[in-house]
């Protein structure tokens, strides 16, 4: 069966993915100049954070990000997973209660556990949450990993590609994955502003990703090796892909120096920007529209998401299955 996924990111190179190795022949079409272009999946954190997320997402993510663990150490080798650590300040101590209280699947660690697990942190913090089970990836070399795979099997990416407007003929299936862009038919669709640094601070070597709790805007390091660390966390109800607010910026940076003081001699490497579709339920969907499914509105949980739900579109395209708790 021929089939084609419009749009390369993490959604549609997943899927583009599981429909190959199923045996179905695959082209995928991207309207971007390369790999990662105008795309929201290159400014993810990589973060495979199902139980963190837990937080503020209802279970069903958390079901979807469990089940993608498997799919990723198969996928892609540089997948690592030591954990996530939750830390606060001192003053900000009621928000890790908080946040244990509306989670699952963590342990306690007091000053010696986190020194054991962070050397780097000894004597920082007084006691924090671990998630153990929890890992994280590189987005963009997770991205080309993918593509590479889509290849491997037989696939076609093709850039600066857009998909004409007419209908499907023959024994054609489509999948669309091209977030956002979508939303002449996915009218209930709305942007996500989200917003990144990527920095070098050399003399530090953190292992695993660590969320810094705050009152007002918690945030996120992921390392990447060799001192490199991707920081985020902003989520701005909008779908302008702006630079970088000062106000962000300063809250980004302050965090990672109050997580640590060599990172106010980090080299700012990156500063950049995506806009995230969502749902106003803020829950990913397959949505059967004329010839196409289209598979969308992963908000914040992109490379959490999206293995799970390449299975079920692989599944329902190829076999016509389906699955209620994602397909509308």
């Amino acid at each position: 069966m021929k089939t084609i996924v419009i749009g390369a990111g993490v959604a549609g190179l997943a899927c583009a993915v599981e429909l190959a190795e199923r045996g179905a022949s695959v082209e995928v079409l991207e309207r971007g100049t390369r790999l990662g272009d105008g795309c929201c999946s290159w400014y993810a954190g990589g973060m495979l954070a199902p139980w963190c997320e837990r937080v503020s997402a209802p279970p069903l993510i958390a079901a979807l990000g469990d089940e993608g663990f498997a799919w990723w150490s198969e996928k892609y080798p540089g997948m690592v997973r030591r954990g996530t650590l939750v830390l606060a300040q001192a003053r900000d101590s009621a928000e890790l209660t908080n946040f244990a209280r509306r989670t699952e699947r963590y342990e306690w660690v007091n000053a010696d556990e986190i020194a054991a697990l962070e050397p780097d942190l000894a004597g920082r913090f007084e006691r924090g949450l671990y998630f153990k089970d929890e890992g994280h990836i590189d987005p963009r070399a997770a991205l080309a990993a993918l593509a590479e795979r889509v290849r491997a099997l037989g696939g076609t990416i093709s850039f600066q590609t857009e998909w004409p407007a007419a209908s499907v003929a023959g024994d054609v299936r489509v999948i669309d994955c091209t977030g956002l862009a979508a939303r002449g038919v996915l009218t209930a669709l709305r942007g996500v502003k989200g917003e990144m640094l990527h920095v070098q601070a050399a003399d530090l070597s953190l292992s695993r990703p660590i969320r810094l709790l705050h009152p007002r805007t918690p945030v996120y390091l992921v390392p990447h090796g060799a001192g490199h660390y991707m920081i985020g966390a902003t989520m701005i109800e909008s779908d302008q892909p702006t630079r970088i607010s000062a106000r962000s910026m300063l809250e980004l940076l302050g965090a990672a120096y109050a997580l640590h003081p060599a990172f106010g001699e980090a080299q700012i490497l990156e500063i950049g920007t995506g806009v995230r579709p969502a749902f106003p339920d803020n829950l990913p969907r397959l949505t059967r529209h004329g010839d196409a499914l289209y598979v969308n509105g992963l908000y914040r949980h992109g490379y959490l998401a999206a293995p799970a739900l390449a299975r079920r579109a692989a599944a329902f395209v190829l076999e016509g299955r389906t699955d209620p708790e994602v397909m509308h």
